[in-house]
């Protein structure tokens, strides 16, 4: 189905993208301590090629979104991969589009529990039920949602970066000292680098390639995909330098930014807890709206009952805790994400450098 919505600025587009890829890990600081900052000060140059790939495969992913006018991922995924491999993505994807929902869903309820003092099944139950209402709204509901929250997620973390660059200098001969004795989960970090990309656009996509179709002009979709990743790299850069002024302290906290914020004021810790609850609800009703349009298409009367019966099922499956299901989930979601990137580089190949007929919406 086809939704009639308005042109969509250069900043909306960058915003949504920033907003589909960055999610709980993103802003508590564990994903960027674990991929970048635990290599030391080569995660600098590890930030430098993530960044980088976020704008190639950010622009790729919506420009094949605009040529095949997808209503979800499954279009640029096949087109990507061929008729086998990219019907084994996109089945992958889809899995782990409900995972990652339930994932955010325990992670709200993680930091009712955990900074707010409140019950846990509290948390999860506010994130579900705010994330099915804007999903209902359909995809101008979703665009809207996380174009708002995005500059108020940005500007968070860069006031906490300046004020910890203000108060606490990096000291690098502590950095070197830690980055030896740690051991990260990816050995290297150019290949940590690029893990951490592929983890990320395996959830991204589910809105990036609807939203190619949605904005519908190549020079706003080059733009949004340029901005976008450079707010990913910036915003990401920002925070590993935060970590690394706070090293070794910081590696002992599951939200190790939050403790940050801790160290100037509890209101700015209450703060900041409520920006990362914000975060974790972009990536919910990214991953949400992905998943469910992925089955169905949006206009049919099966897309409301599909919402609910997915939130009601992700609401269940959030109660097996946040940290059980990183540690299960996570892992996968970065091999599955390798394979989807080397089908969309394979696909942006074929279509820039390999004759074949001019690609046609489907009808």
């Amino acid at each position: 189905m086809k939704t009639n919505i308005t042109q969509l600025s250069t900043l909306k587009v960058a915003a949504v993208y920033i907003g589909t890829v960055v999610g709980a890990g993103f802003a508590s600081g564990q994903e960027v301590l674990q991929f970048f900052s635990s290599f030391g000060l080569p995660s600098i140059l590890g930030m430098t090629i993530a960044s980088i790939m976020f704008v190639l495969f950010g622009l790729i992913i919506l420009e094949l979104g605009r040529r095949l006018s997808a209503d979800s991922h499954r279009e640029v995924i096949r087109y990507a991969g061929g008729p086998w491999i990219g019907s084994i993505i996109d089945g992958v994807i889809t899995f782990f589009l409900f995972g990652g929902f339930a994932a955010m869903a325990a992670g709200a309820g993680a930091i009712f529990a955990e900074q707010f003092g409140l019950p846990y099944i509290l948390g999860s139950l506010i994130m579900i039920g705010a994330t099915l209402f804007t999903v209902l709204l359909g995809i101008q509901g979703v665009i809207n949602s996380i174009s708002y929250v995005v500059p108020v997620l940005l500007l968070s973390v860069l006031g906490l970066s300046i004020a910890t660059f203000i108060t606490t200098p990096i000291n690098f001969s502590a950095v070197s000292e830690w980055a030896q004795a740690t051991r990260p989960p990816v050995p290297y970090w150019p290949l940590s680098a690029i893990v951490y990309v592929s983890y990320n656009l395996v959830l991204g996509v589910a809105v990036l390639a609807p939203l190619g179709r949605v904005a519908q002009d190549p020079k706003i979709l080059r733009k949004g995909a340029i901005y976008g990743g450079l707010g990913l790299g910036i915003g990401a850069l920002a925070i590993n330098l935060t970590l690394l002024a706070n090293v070794p302290a910081v590696s002992g906290y599951e939200i190790p930014m939050v403790y940050v914020a801790a160290r100037f004021s509890p209101l700015i810790q209450a703060a900041y807890s409520i920006v990362l609850l914000a975060e974790i609800y972009t990536t919910a009703v990214g991953s949400l709206y992905g998943f469910v349009e992925r089955i169905t298409d949006q206009g049919k009367p099966t897309f409301k009952w599909l919402v609910i019966g997915s939130s009601v099922v992700a609401f269940g499956a959030s109660q097996l805790g946040f940290s059980t299901l990183v540690r299960t989930l996570y892992p996968a979601v970065g091999f599955a994400g390798l394979l989807m990137l080397a089908g969309l580089a394979y696909g942006y190949v074929k279509e820039r450098y390999v004759a074949q007929p001019a690609l046609k919406p489907k009808k």
